[in-house]
Order: C-alpha cells, then sequence, then structure tokens
C-alpha cells in the first residue's frame, strides 16, 4: 500500500485468483456485539492482529468493503494496539487517545505521512501544506498560520454569512410555510457559495453544480486510489478515469480563472481596483518572516484548491449529518433554537461576537463531529525511526494507523457512545480525555483551518435555525455512513423545513 510496493506482480495474480471465487460480503457489527477486549498494550510484548495469509490481501478486502467495521471489529478482538501484515506493510493501529497522542504529538518528528495517501491527494492539491513534508512543509505552515489565527478568521464571518443567507432564505419556496428539502443539495449550495465567496469574494452561481459534481467525483476516485498500491495513468480507458479528468479540470480551471482575475487587478490604478478581504488577498499578501519571500505562483494556486476542496467538503458533510440528526432529536433541536433567540434578536445576523453565547449550539455540531467526523479513517503516517507505543517498539518503516471514528464511538470516553447526547460537549460536563475527540488531527499536523470550519458551521446553523424547524419526514429510512475520502450518508437527507 505504498509506493514502494514491490511485490505487486504476486499480490496481482493471487488478486485474480480472488476475483474467481465468490466474494462474502463484509457482516455489519451486530447491535448486541460482544464487550470488546478494548485492553491496553502491554509493555514489551508485540500486539497481536487477525491472521496475515495470502500476504494479507483478504485483510485489504475487508478493509476496502466495510472499513470503519473491520477496524472496530479489531479493536474488539485484538485490543487498542494491533498489528498485522498487508503486503510488504507492517501495519499498526493505534486505537486510543494516549497511543495517538504518543505518536502524533510527541513523536510527531519521527513520522512523515503515508507515502500512498500522499501520492493520492497531490493529483488535486499538489505541494501543499496538506502534501509537503520536512522544511518545505515548516515553511508553508509557518506563512500560512497568521491567515487562520482566530482573530483573522473572524474577519471573514461576513462573508460568510453574506454568502448563505440568500440559499437558506429561498429553502422553501415563497409563499410556502413549508416544504421537503434535499439537505444534501441545500448544504452543498450554501458551502460551495460561502467558500467561493470567502476564498474569492465572488458567488458561486453557474460553478456551483459543476463544482460540487467534481468534488463528490475526485472524493470517490481518491478513496478506491488508497487501496491500489499505484495510480495508474488518468489516460487509460478504465472505469471512471474520464469523469476524474473532467472533475480535476473543472476545479483546477475554477480556481485558476479566480487567481488570474485578482492578478489582473493588481494591474488596475490604485482605487480603482475594489478592496479585498478575502482568503486570496491573504495568501498573496503572505510573506515569509524569515526571508520576507512571498508564496510562489504555484503554492498560492495549491493553497486555494486545498482551501477549495477542504472548506466546501467537510463543512457540507458535517451540517448535512448535524441536520439529520437535530431533525431525530426534536428536544436538542428545541433548546438550540431557543439559545440562537435568546442571543440574537428577530432579523439580527450570527457573527464571530455572538459564538460565546451560544454553547450549546456549539455542542451539538462537535457531538455531529463525534458521531459522524467528515474524516473518519485513514489518518496515517509512516516511521521514520524506531519509537515507542504503550512501551511497545515499533520498528523503523511501520504504517500507523488512526481511525477516528473508532476513538469516537469507545464507551471508555464516552458514555452511551452511539447516542446523540450534545451536553457532554458543554463547559460542566466531564472533561473528555485528549486525543479521544480528533475530528480535526492532533498534534503539529492539525487542520490550519479548524476555527474557520467551526466558525462556519456556527453561523450558518444559527442562520437554519433562526428560520425553520426541522422535522424528520414520516417513515425516513435511516441514514448509514458510508466512507469515502470524507463520511457521507449512504442515501439523501430530506428533510421538511417549517418556516417560523
Amino acid at each position: 500500500m505504498s509506493n514502494s510496493f514491490n511485490t505487486w506482480p504476486l499480490l496481482r495474480r493471487t488478486m485474480r485468483a480472488m476475483n474467481h471465487a465468490t466474494p462474502t460480503a463484509t457482516p455489519p457489527i451486530p447491535a448486541s456485539s460482544p464487550e470488546p477486549a478494548r485492553t491496553a498494550p502491554t509493555p514489551g510484548v508485540l500486539p497481536t492482529g487477525p491472521s496475515s495469509r495470502w500476504w494479507g490481501l483478504p485483510l485489504l478486502w475487508e478493509m476496502r468493503a466495510d472499513y470503519l467495521g473491520f477496524v472496530t471489529r479489531l479493536q474488539r478482538d485484538h485490543g487498542d494496539l494491533t498489528r498485522m501484515r498487508v503486503g510488504p506493510e507492517d501495519a499498526w493501529d493505534l486505537l486510543s487517545p494516549d497511543l495517538v497522542r504518543e505518536a502524533l504529538v510527541t513523536h510527531a518528528d519521527q513520522l512523515i505521512r503515508w507515502e500512498r495517501g500522499i501520492a493520492v491527494f497531490e493529483q488535486v492539491f499538489g505541494q501543499s501544506v496538506l502534501v509537503t513534508e520536512g522544511d518545505t512543509w515548516k515553511r508553508q505552515r509557518r506563512m500560512l498560520m497568521p491567515a487562520f489565527t482566530p482573530k483573522r478568521v473572524a474577519g471573514y464571518a461576513q462573508l460568510m454569512t453574506d454568502a448563505a443567507r440568500s440559499a437558506l432564505d429561498a429553502a422553501v419556496p415563497a409563499g410556502q410555510s413549508e416544504a421537503l428539502v434535499p439537505m444534501d443539495t441545500l448544504w452543498t449550495d450554501v458551502a460551495m457559495d460561502v467558500i467561493l465567496c470567502t476564498l474569492f469574494s465572488e458567488s458561486a452561481q453557474a460553478d456551483a453544480r459543476d463544482a460540487a459534481w467534481a468534488t463528490q467525483t475526485l472524493s470517490e476516485a481518491a478513496f478506491r486510489e488508497m487501496f491500489m498500491p499505484f495510480t495508474l495513468p488518468d489516460w487509460l480507458p478504465l472505469p471512471g478515469k474520464a469523469a476524474k479528468l473532467r472533475a480535476l479540470r473543472a476545479l483546477k480551471g475554477l480556481v485558476q480563472r479566480h487567481i488570474d482575475a485578482r492578478r489582473r487587478e493588481a494591474g488596475v490604478p490604485s482605487g480603482a481596483a475594489p478592496q479585498r478581504t478575502d482568503l486570496l488577498h491573504m495568501l498573496l499578501a503572505l510573506r515569509d518572516e524569515a526571508t520576507g519571500e512571498p508564496l510562489s505562483p504555484q503554492e498560492v494556486f495549491d493553497q486555494c484548491m486545498v482551501s477549495f476542496q477542504a472548506g466546501h467538503e467537510t463543512s457540507a458533510t458535517t451540517l448535512l449529518w448535524w441536520s439529520r440528526l437535530m431533525a431525530e432529536h426534536p428536544e436538542a433541536a428545541q433548546r438550540a433554537q431557543a439559545e440562537v433567540d435568546s442571543v440574537l434578536p428577530p432579523g439580527q445576523t450570527p457573527g464571530p461576537e455572538h459564538l460565546a453565547q451560544l454553547p450549546f449550539l456549539a455542542a451539538t455540531l462537535k457531538e455531529a463531529l463525534r458521531l459522524y467526523p467528515p474524516i473518519a479513517a485513514l489518518m496515517t503516517r509512516r516511521t521514520t525511526a524506531p519509537i515507542t507505543l504503550g512501551g511497545v517498539e515499533v520498528p523503523q518503516g511501520a504504517m500507523l494507523r488512526i481511525t477516528p471514528w473508532v476513538l469516537h464511538r469507545d464507551e471508555r470516553w464516552f458514555a452511551q457512545a452511539d447516542r446523540f447526547v450534545p451536553e457532554r460537549f458543554l463547559d460542566d460536563a466531564p472533561a473528555i480525555p485528549k486525543g479521544a475527540w480528533i475530528p480535526f488531527g492532533v498534534g503539529p499536523r492539525v487542520c490550519i483551518g479548524q476555527h474557520f470550519a467551526m466558525l462556519e458551521m456556527t453561523l450558518l446553523a444559527a442562520l437554519l435555525l433562526q428560520r425553520y424547524r426541522l422535522q424528520l419526514p414520516e417513515g425516513a429510512a435511516a441514514c448509514a455512513p458510508k466512507l469515502q475520502v470524507t463520511l457521507r450518508p449512504d442515501a439523501p437527507v430530506v428533510l421538511r423545513l417549517q418556516r417560523r
């Protein structure tokens, strides 16, 4: 599963043999599963894991069919630290907060990102802060941080709310008191408009649907390719390749058009060009404190691609799950709505100054992120030197896998872990162990846009609750999570929105 996958011919023959066999679907996790082992590693004792017969290819088969179920069963059967062989990979799963923090914080300097993941993401994000390593990553991170501090992010709030208001107002057609609304489409359109306005001070307009399709297409393609030893050329006439190429052209063309327009503005006489406060303005104005150098044109493009893709997809996905959860739990929705009403008079737009006064609304979003983290799995690292985790020696070259889905649903850290309980994130609730809730990651590589994301989602959630009551239509089917790169519902989410 890395770029140094030298046993591919052997694995290909084995996969061909497996394809002639009758595959069996990975069974779902039963509601009455045996009590998980959830045991901490024993210092000095190598961890166990599932059988790696046939070079671990049956394990890869299981992971691709149901990755979240596979890792959940892995912890149940083998504890918090497991080890298995998958092809040439020495794969370790870290399934407790202490192990995750020990790896990503204590041993951060002895880890790099998994090469296969980088190879997949580099096709979209180039040499951005999401994929670079070493001195290049440190320089980019250092330069970008000023654009994503809480104070700076607060300056984007009006761009966010200006972009969202019209789409939310129109969610229920004029003259109607209520409507059945496809929330997937609503949040995709809103988040698309927000990220384009925040990045470029422009509305999505005709680009929105094409960009949303491209984002989803690239997410699906990336997930497929994660489980392949290398990426076959996109020009090959294989299923999904033509769609992937169209999606890449669409997104890159959209971003480049906006950057080119901004550079043309730079040649307009002083005072004639509009004053900009958006993220692209910040990226173009950044200077390295050490050298005074700006980001290169390619770096500006790559950072815009990351901001666009991550800022749209993860926020839209989280708000989609949050909407469904609020409709399923009307008492929590009413409490959040009452809180919004108490802080914001009718017609007043929420802003960053109101966030501290909306703790329960924030708690509902954090609980949605716990139950359905957008990046639920595939946070993977490679050790560049021997390290120790839980008193166990981990060799150089090991693959470390971290699965927030399993951490977030562990009864040791979250009582009634499968239930929606926003109160667990209020100030008077018992403290949550560090490393148990990691929707944005942890350590030096923590998501640089986490403050941006929480501000955006809180403002948009408040705007929705100001306007509508959310109801689950009678007979609505349950939503199961479907893992791609992000975690999305496996079926459309349709809710009844009633004007207030």
